[in-house]
Order: structure tokens, then C-alpha cells, then sequence
């Protein structure tokens, strides 16, 4: 709206131009987004504290987390209401993709909110019941498909690119479908299994949301796409805003979920950044980079597959405990160790993921 509203001003005057750079609106859609949060957060927690919607303890897990009983959750609300807010101001709101990208945040957002309404206020331990979350969270993620797959108008928009390799492409077809749907909806569910710990899931989200954007960005300049050898996709630096944005909003949010957490994002944060910063790398064709730069997600899942597998295979456990992080708590690692760790893994992740712009 503010970009509109900088577009007519620059007819009058040409200051108002510097409003037309993606750089400098990302660098406002961030600060919006992180100002925002740390106004809005301590009435929200204050909110949520009033209406008792406190995260349950499970018994089984590590003994320091039974203190945690009762801290406000569902604070994953302060991150879509700012990161949507910031992209609205900023973002060019004829863009699809900038819509496309928002609706996704909201869609799987509501099914976090439902699962959490069901749990924390309804006292339903179950939440929504599994099978209808992974129903909705697959008809979003099929619609996200289709709707990318009948857009392309070039080759480029449904093939694979290969990391580190100079003009490998592989073409999707068809597949493309199938592809995107298991990226959105398998990213979604990884965001909420590594959301655990206090700021465990957020700093890596911020540094994932980062890093995309300055592929979004690269992927959606004619000139720098032909320079870094990479597919250019017309409109989609504009998705350099909302990643700006997720990434403002994830830093406000994390000075109230660092440790000792005042709140958790609960599923309605984790479900919609995990499916949100997916479909950003389905759009720009970077989706091994992505998986490179989100490892850390893709290892707390990988840990919960290989513990049941193994359980149900065996009936003997490889870990202490899944997902990985509760492993290291129950050998003895403090948390904010573990969560320092996990958080340098990623910054190294991120670095090797940009990397691959030129190392081809």
C-alpha cells in the first residue's frame, strides 16, 4: 500500500524513487515487520496469559521442560500478523507471487491455529485429529502445485537445478506436481517437529528466510540471473520482500521466545513458516539450495523417521529420544547449548547454500 502510495508521490517528486528499489524496501519491510513485533508482543503475551492458552509438558520428555507448563502459545499470530502487515505496506501488491506466498502463510497458519485452538483452549489433547490436518495441509499443498505448474511459461519453471553444477537441469513434467506438494507440505511439518526448543525453530527460520531472499532477488534480476547462471523468474524478486519481512518479524519474536521462552509460536507459526519459506524455494527453482540451507529441519525430521522405523522394525530405539534435540537434553547438554549448537549448524548451512550462486 505504502509502495503504491511512494509510486504516485514519485511523479512529483523524484526522491520518492528510492521506493522502487527492492533492496530498500526489503530493508523496510524487515524493520517494520521486527518494529511491529516488539510493540504488539508483550500486550499479545499478556493476552495469551489472560486467556490461560498455556503449552501442555509431556511427561516423557527431559525433566527441565516441566517448568515450561503454562507459557503462553499461539504466538506464532504476532509473527503472521507482522510479517503480512510489512509485506502488505512494501511488497507490490500486483505481484502473484507476493499473494500467492501470503495466502499460503495464512492457509497453513489456520490449520495450525485450529490444531492449536483445539489443544490449548478446548483442552483436547489430540488436537485436530491427524488425518484431517494432513488432508488440509496436502489440499493447500496440491493447489500450491497446480497453480505453479499451469503458470510456467518457460522450461526453467518446472525443471530441477543442480547445486554446484554449471547448467544441470533436470525437466519435472509433470512431476513438478508431485515435487512442490512434497516440499511445501513436508517443510511445513519439519518447521514443527525442530519447534522444541526455545528459539530452536525461529533463528534458523530467520537465516533460512534470509538467504532466500537474496535468491529471490538474484532469481528475479535478468542480469544477474544470466551472470550467476540461474533461472530467471520475472516477478519473483519481489518475493525478497516477504522473506525480508518473515525474517523482521522472526527476529521480534525471538526476543520473546529466547530462553527462558515468555511464549512459543505453537503449530499456527511453525506449520505456516515451514510451508511459506517452501514455497518461496518451489518459485525461484532453488530447492536443493533451500533443503542445503534448511538441514537442520530436514535432521529433525530424519531423526523421527528413523526412530519409529527403527522402533516398529526392531522395537529398539536409536535415539534417547526424538526429535533430535531431546536426544542431546536426555545425555545432558543444557539447553541453550543445544540450542546455540543447532544454531551455528545452520548459520554454516546457509553459507554453504549461498555458495553455490558461484561455485558451479
Amino acid at each position: 500500500m505504502l509502495y503504491w502510495l511512494t509510486e504516485l508521490l514519485a511523479r512529483y517528486n523524484t526522491d520518492f524513487n528510492l521506493f522502487s528499489y527492492l533492496t530498500f524496501r526489503s530493508i523496510l519491510a524487515a524493520l517494520t515487520s521486527l518494529a511491529l513485533s516488539l510493540t504488539i508482543g508483550p500486550w499479545m503475551i499478556r493476552h495469551l496469559q489472560t486467556r490461560q492458552v498455556g503449552q501442555p509438558i509431556r511427561d516423557d520428555g527431559p525433566q527441565s521442560h516441566l517448568s515450561k507448563a503454562g507459557t503462553p502459545t499461539m504466538g506464532g499470530v504476532l509473527i503472521l500478523f507482522t510479517m503480512i502487515l510489512a509485506v502488505l505496506l512494501w511488497g507490490d501488491l500486483s505481484n502473484a507471487y507476493v499473494w500467492l506466498v501470503v495466502l499460503v502463510a495464512l492457509g497453513f497458519g489456520l490449520i495450525g491455529w485450529l490444531d492449536d485452538y483445539r489443544k490449548l483452549v478446548l483442552k483436547n489433547s489430540k488436537g485436530l485429529p491427524a488425518r484431517w490436518k494432513y488432508l488440509a495441509q496436502s489440499v493447500l499443498g496440491l493447489g500450491v502445485a497446480f497453480y505453479l505448474y499451469q503458470d510456467a511459461t518457460l522450461p526453467e519453471q518446472t525443471m530441477l537445478l543442480i547445486p554446484f553444477f554449471k547448467g544441470l537441469w533436470i525437466p519435472l513434467g509433470i512431476g513438478f506436481i508431485g515435487w512442490a506438494y512434497l516440499m511445501v507440505v513436508g517443510f511445513s511439518n519439519a518447521v514443527n517437529l525442530t519447534d522444541g526448543l526455545d528459539g530452536l525453530a525461529i533463528m534458523p527460520s530467520v537465516l533460512v528466510a534470509s538467504a532466500l531472499g537474496v535468491f529471490a532477488y538474484a532469481g528475479g534480476n535478468l542480469v544477474f540471473a544470466d551472470y550467476l547462471g540461474i533461472p530467471y523468474i520475472a516477478g519473483a524478486g519481489e518475493l525478497a520482500i516477504f522473506c525480508a519481512a518473515l525474517a523482521g518479524a522472526g527476529l521480534g519474536f525471538l526476543w520473546f521466545n529466547t530462553y527462558p521462552a515468555q511464549v512459543f509460536m505453537g503449530d499456527i507459526g511453525a506449520l505456516s513458516i515451514g510451508a511459506a519459506l517452501a514455497t518461496v524455494a518451489v518459485i525461484v527453482r532453488q530447492e536443493l539450495a533451500f533443503i542445503l540451507m534448511s538441514g537442520l529441519f530436514v535432521m529433525e525430521t530424519l531423526s523421527v523417521i528413523i526412530q519409529v522405523a527403527s522402533f516398529k522394525l526392531t522395537g529398539k530405539r536409536v535415539f534417547r529420544m526424538a526429535p533430535i534435540h531431546h536426544h542431546f537434553e536426555l545425555k545432558g547438554w543444557p539447553e541453550p547449548r543445544v540450542i546455540v549448537r543447532f544454531w551455528i549448524i545452520s548459520v554454516v548451512l546457509v553459507l554453504l547454500s549461498l555458495a553455490t550462486l558461484k561455485v558451479r
